[in-house]
This record gives structure tokens, sequence and C-alpha cells, in this order.
């Protein structure tokens, strides 16, 4: 069901190699993640200033060494975090979370303030209280989000599963009081109200104007605005469509559950595993598996891979009919709301494309620009198949993975086999992190000493960002090494965003205790710190106070030991890059208001800081900062590099050219086509496919769109991972110069970057910062010609020789 007031987390978008995208449609808040404890303990003094970090040897070099030393040595972490058995002051320093029962009266305390700012919105009457009526929603999101953050991140992230059952219960609290914002249609009324008087709605900020818009977008979206009738309605639709989505994902199966085959024809695939799934002279592969995947690009026989490829390629026939009944309801829950469709809806709220006519305009316009080299990959493919077939052979779609991987094996054979990972020990990646930074945006990463009860395992490192100019701008927690049941997905979340403190809020800290009897408040040394719940703040030369943006990383990286770092491969590498990348958005866009606040800008530009980041990890100036051997301290050949960039990305324009069919079809299963009450997705898809497609298309009696689950958590918005892969592109080659000269560490480009576009979150118009950046007035405006000229640009990024377009 959509929430008004809350936004989920503007984590990633699709999920992409690599980043884990989970979205929930919610308009006030946002979540993202992150952990806890709680209950009466002073804030530590060293956060009270504006730049808290301080260091006995201090300095950039003595953090830059240490840095390193944190990750790559147990030992010298062993030493650096000290004493545990001090003052527990609360995970992330929130105060009340210092055991599992301050969850709940970290929630109770917060709904009481979201109860008391709600009666101030609907009773604001003079234009003082109607200017203070944005800033008082922003807030209520940002209250809200502070224990549903904290709560989601704890229940998927904790190891202690009573800690988790506890954070549920605060997470269930505040879900609870959420839905019953839903019914407030005074809250939309008083903003609509407003925003209507010019009176008012002059005096606000640009930001604050935009945080208007973003808001009453959000309850446009839940019907709240509607009559009540058709409020039940859409409430009874959301829920229908909540869990057939749920019923979609975790029933998903194939018509074929196992495929059975002769052992004779499973010659090329690795003996030791076709005898584990062989019984009685057969073998049993099942449909939906690693090994199936593994056959299909190994296993010789055309027979068999033509066997496995069909089973693989079929969802069941009740599968499919939940897929498409999910798009029915949407449809129609669209059409309830006032929309043509579902894209519609979606589209209309805080994305760059606004139409699904734009989306299908950028599409077609990158396939076109795709199919030239995809159908030079289709020629060697099938060149390579008559290479072992015979003249007269074609290329059937079974084979593309079987040839694909020959060739690259061929690419592998002719190649020096080399060691990229003991160049890139976790601890000299996370200093080379640390060095771009400062070369682009004067920030720089300075380890801190974690108190008692601040993180939520012993392996997490905490890391104060300092900006050369404006001090200490944000923290960051970085949970990175594999443990038994931790989630393999690397991921970013921010735990708290970016927000202005008005004086009056800090003046309501002293009257917590009386309105909370029940509850043991902590006790703080300054209202900015009970403001910020114990957490670090930051306070400007005017004395503007903001809540600091507050991040965790988690990644499955391979443990230290005492004698060898973490090593990382090139595929992890370019993982923490982009992963960093969301950080660092999260970190330089700290606006006033949190609705808009780092990673919580246009959904369909939210990848773009990530994915450019996975261009500077194949840089060899950046390389050149950092990549090392861990033990002779031999500085990276390149070329090692550049071979293994080719080589993954032989057939980019082939993949490509499947992501913007899989986008095409997301677009038209949320089309109108929706709302006419039947839609067949198995001929819509194959006929994308025969339209679009440079490699074979499925053969008739597959229905492989039965297994795209990313059509439940991004529905109508899929092209956004190919849309800021677009950009990111572009972005590397005009404003960083693809590299050449030393321009990715070069500080003016940096500047250019943060000053037009990452700085600004979501309160800029997203084509605006854009055109700035790329300096191209053509995009200013967005809409279909701006959508189209974006695709034109293309998306195969190719190695270092072709990198620099």
């Amino acid at each position: 069901m959509i929430q008004p007031l809350v936004k989920a987390s503007r984590p990633r978008l699709w999920v992409c190699s690599n980043c884990l995208l989970r979205r929930t449609p919610s308009p006030l808040l946002r979540q993202q993640r992150r952990r806890f404890t709680g209950f009466t303990a002073q804030a530590p003094k060293t956060l009270t200033g504006s730049t808290p970090v301080t260091h006995e040897n201090g300095g950039a070099k003595h953090d830059d060494s240490l840095l390193r030393s944190i990750f790559d040595s147990p030992e010298t972490w062993k030493q650096f975090s000290g004493d545990k058995h001090g003052r527990n002051v609360g995970l992330f320093r929130n105060a009340y979370l210092t055991s599992p029962h301050g969850f709940l009266d970290f929630a109770q305390v917060s709904l009481g303030k979201a109860r008391a700012l709600v009666d101030k919105v609907l009773n604001a009457q003079s234009l003082d209280e109607y200017r203070a009526v944005v800033r008082h929603l922003d807030r209520l999101s940002d209250i809200l989000c502070r224990v549903l953050d904290m709560a989601d991140f704890v229940r998927v992230t904790h190891p202690d599963q009573a800690i988790q059952r506890t954070a549920s219960v605060a997470w269930d609290m505040m879900y609870e009081y959420m839905n019953q914002l839903n019914t407030m249609t005074g809250l939309y009324d008083q903003l609509v109200k407003a925003m209507d008087n010019p009176d008012v709605s002059s005096t606000w900020s640009e930001e604050e104007r935009m945080v208007a818009e973003v808001l009453k977008l959000d309850f446009a979206k839940s019907a709240v605005h509607l009559p009540k009738d058709a409020r039940d309605k859409f409430v009874q639709l959301s829920s229908a469509i909540s869990q057939t989505g749920t019923n979609f994902i975790q029933h998903m199966e194939p018509k074929t559950p196992y495929s059975t085959v002769e052992k004779s024809r499973m010659m090329g695939m690795d003996p030791v595993e076709v005898k584990r799934m062989t019984s009685m002279g057969k073998v049993y592969v099942q449909t939906l598996s690693p090994q199936a995947s593994i056959a299909l690009r190994t296993v010789r026989d055309d027979h068999a891979r033509h066997q496995l490829f069909m089973a693989s390629r079929t969802a069941s026939r009740r599968t499919v009919h939940l897929l498409e009944q999910l798009m029915l309801l949407r449809g129609e829950s669209a059409k309830l709301s006032g929309f043509e469709s579902y894209g519609h809806l979606v589209l209309h709220d805080r994305m760059m494309a606004s139409t699904p006519e734009s989306v299908r305009q950028f599409l077609q316009a990158l396939a076109e620009n795709t199919r030239p080299q995809a159908q030079q990959e289709v020629a060697d493919l099938t060149a390579a198949k008559r290479a072992h077939k015979g003249e007269d052979a074609t290329l059937e779609p079974w084979d593309k993975d079987f040839y694909a991987e020959s060739i690259r094996q061929a690419i592998k054979s002719r190649q020096k086999r080399e060691d990229l990972s003991s160049y890139f020990s976790l601890g000299t990646v996370m200093q080379g992190l640390s060095r771009i930074f400062t070369r682009l945006y004067g920030i720089r990463f300075v380890p801190r000493e974690p108190m008692p009860g601040e993180t939520w395992h012993p392996d997490v490192r905490r890391l104060d960002v300092v900006s050369d100019v404006e001090g200490h701008v944000a923290v960051l927690y970085c949970d990175l090494f594999y443990r038994p049941l931790k989630s393999p997905n690397p991921a970013h979340f921010t735990l708290r965003c970016s927000r202005e403190l008005s004086p009056t809020e800090l003046a309501e800290t002293a009257h917590a205790q009386a309105e909370n009897p029940d509850v043991l408040i902590p006790s703080f040394e300054s209202a900015e710190f009970a403001a910020n719940d114990g957490m670090a703040y930051s306070r400007s030369q005017d004395g503007t106070i903001k809540q600091l943006p507050t991040i965790a990383l988690v990644c499955d990286f391979p443990q230290q030991s005492h004698n060898r770092p973490a090593l990382l491969s090139f595929f992890q590498l370019e993982t923490l890059f982009h992963e960093m990348g969301h950080a660092i958005h999260s970190i330089l866009a700290r606006t006033s208001f949190q609705n808009v606040s780092g990673t919580r800008c246009a959904t369909d530009l939210a990848e773009l800081p990530s994915t450019l980041m996975e261009y500077f990890a194949a840089d060899p100036s950046v390389l050149a900062l950092f990549a090392r051997h861990y033990e002779t301290d031999n500085p990276l050949p390149y070329e090692w590099v550049d071979n293994k960039i080719r080589e993954a990305r032989r057939f980019e324009a082939l993949d490509t050219e499947n992501q913007i069919i899989l986008a095409m079809l997301d677009q038209e299963l949320h089309s109108s086509k929706a709302s006419q009450g039947h839609i067949d997705s198995t001929e819509v898809f194959h006929n994308l496919q025969r339209q679009y497609s440079t490699a074979p298309p499925d053969p008739q009696g597959t229905a492989w769109q039965g297994f795209f689950g990313h059509l439940v958590g991004y529905g109508s918005t899929y092209y956004s991972y190919l849309f800021d892969r677009v950009l990111a592109q572009r972005v590397w080659n005009v404003v960083f110069s693809g590299g050449q000269g030393g321009a990715a560490l070069q500080r003016e480009n940096g500047e250019r970057l943060k000053g037009n576009l990452l700085k600004w979150g979501g309160s800029k118009d997203p084509w605006k910062c854009l055109a700035g950046a790329l300096k191209d007035e053509r995009l200013e405006g967005g809409g279909e010609k701006a959508m189209k000229l974006v695709g034109s640009w293309g998306g195969q990024r190719g190695a270092k020789s072709d990198r620099a377009v």
C-alpha cells in the first residue's frame, strides 16, 4: 500500500550486477537502513563541535596511513578500537538505543513528536503557520524515517535475533501510525492551501518549493485527495497489489522443475558436477539453478542445450497468471487515481522521464545506437559456431551463451593469467577512495574509534567524513567483511539524512520528559544533541545546525588474516566503488530538507553517481593512487586491468540490447493495455524480441517474463538502469575527459560535478543539474527530445582505449 508520509529508500534502482535495489513507494518518508541501541547516556563531548574529529597524532597523512591499516591489519584494528567496557553510548550513538527495549522508547517518543506536528499542520490558520507547513511536514517525514530506517536496517542486518524482533515491533508501531496518516485528508488540504497562497509560497526558498511539490505529488499518488469511497477502493487495490506481488515473487516457478538429460550429452561441463547430478544413468538438472546456467555455457551437445534452454525460459502458467493479474490491478489502481496507466502514475512523480512516451523515445534511440555493435557481436558468435559446425550452421537462441563463453575462453588463453587481487587489498582501496575524494571534492575519510555499543558487530569500522572547508560533514559505518548469515548483497544505507534543525525544534527538547512520563528519556548535554538523539550534528559559521548524514556500507568481502589482508577481485573493487558513489552523493547533498537530501533525487538519476564511480575504478591515473602489491609494494601494470575489462565487456552490446527489451517490456506491461481487462504478457515479450533483438529471439512455447521479478519492485522504472549508465558514460567523457591527461583527479572537474549536480540532491530540477554539469542547453527543459538525445549517446563503455570517445 502506498504510504503518503513514508518515502521508500532511494537506494539504487533495479538490481544491477553491483547493487541490490530496494524501493517501496511511500510519499513523505523514504526508508533506508540502519541499526540500534538506547538508554540514558550523555552524548560524547567530542561530537559537540563543527569538526568533532580529533586524533592525538592527527593530520591528513596520519589519517591516510591509519585508514589502510585498520582495514588490512586485524591487530591494528584491535588496538585502535580500544576498550569496549565503558559507558554504552547507543547504536550509532543514538542515546535511546543502548538496549533492545530502548528501541520501543525511541519509537514512543517519536510518535509523540509526530502527533504534535500533525496537530500543528491541521490547525494552521495564520500566514506564519501556513508558511511553516512544508517545514513541519518534512520534519514529520524525518521523525518517521529515524525510526523506520533504523528498525528496517536492524531487522535485516543485526546478528542478534532478539534485537531484530524488537526492531520489528518498533517498525510496526510506526507503520501503523503511518497508515493512520493515510486517511488524514486534512494534511493534503493544508499543504495545497499553503501552496496556493502567494503570500505564503513567495516566502519559501527554492528548496522549500521543491519539497512542497514532491509532497503534493506523493499525496496525490496515494489517492488521499479522492472521495472516501474511492479512497477505500484504492486501499483495497493497494492491498491486493501488495499481496499479488508477494505471491508472484515467492511462488515463481518454471513449467518444468527439472530437465533430464542423457549423461553422454553433458560433455564439456565439469564431470564432478555432472556426477553429482547423476542418478540411474540420467543427469537431473534443476531448471532454475546455477548448474543450469553453467551447462548452457559449457555443454557441447546442441540438443542438451536446447532442452535446458527451453526449460529455463518457460515459467509456469500459474506464475504468468500472477504476473498478469498484478499488471491488471496496477492499471485499475492508476485509473482510479486519475492516470491513464500505471506507467503514467509512476513516471509523473520524481522521474526525469515524466511520461511513458519519453521513456519510449530514450529506449528506441538507445536501441538504434546499440544495434550496429550488437550485429557485429552476433556475426562473431555465428562465425564461432560455423567454425565448429560448418558453414551452413545458423545461430540458435541456445547457442549464444555457449559460443560467447568459448570466445572469452580463447581470449583468456592468449593472455598471461595475472592476479589482480594482490594489488587490491581492502585497506589500499579504502585509502584510494579517500585520496580520490580529497582531490575531487576536498573531503577525506578519518578513522574514528567506535564507542561501546555504537556498532552492531566488532568488524564494523567507523569513518568520519571531513571537509577541508566545512569540517565534519558525515558519518560512515563500514561493514565490509563476510560472516555467516550476513546478506551477501552489497548495499548502501542512508541511516539518517541531512536536515536543518530550527531554533523552535531545539527549544522543544526541554519538554520531552514531561510529554513522555512513561519513557526514560536519555540525559543530553545540550539541546542540539537532544534534537539529534545523541547523534552527530554540525554547526556552520552562521549558526545553522544540521543533523549529519549517517551512512552504512555493507559488503561481504573475504576476512583478513594475521599474515594477509583482505584482497579484492576487480569485480569487488568495482562493487565498492559503486556503493561509495551512492555514499558520496548522500555526503555532498547536505540539504536543509530531508525529503530532497542525498540520494532522494529523481529516481532515474539515483544511479548516476554510483555508476560513474565504476569508470574511476578502471582509470589508470586513479589506480596509480593506490593499487600496489600488498607484499612487494610494486604498482599494478595497467594492461592487466585493460585486458580484464575487454574480456568482461566482450558482448556488452548484446547484453545492453537485452536490457532495452526488458525495459520496453516493463513499459508495455504497465501501459494503458493493462486497464483494458486483459493482457497477454507472453505475446508482448515475444513481439518485442522479434522487433528489437539482433540475437535470435526466444522460440514459441517459452514464457521467460514470468521470471522477471524486478517488475514487482520497479514497475515502469526499469529503464533507469540503462538511463543512468548512458548518463554516467557522458559525464565521464565530458566532465572528466574520459580520464585523459589525469582529468579524473582534477579538482576543477570534481567541483564542476559537485556544484552543478551532486550537492543539490533532489532540491533542484535534475535536467537543469545535468545541463549545468555537461554544459548542454539542450537538456534544460527535459521532455521527449532530451530523453531521445540521451538515448542517442549510447551506453557501451569499452576498455581504456575507447573510453574517451
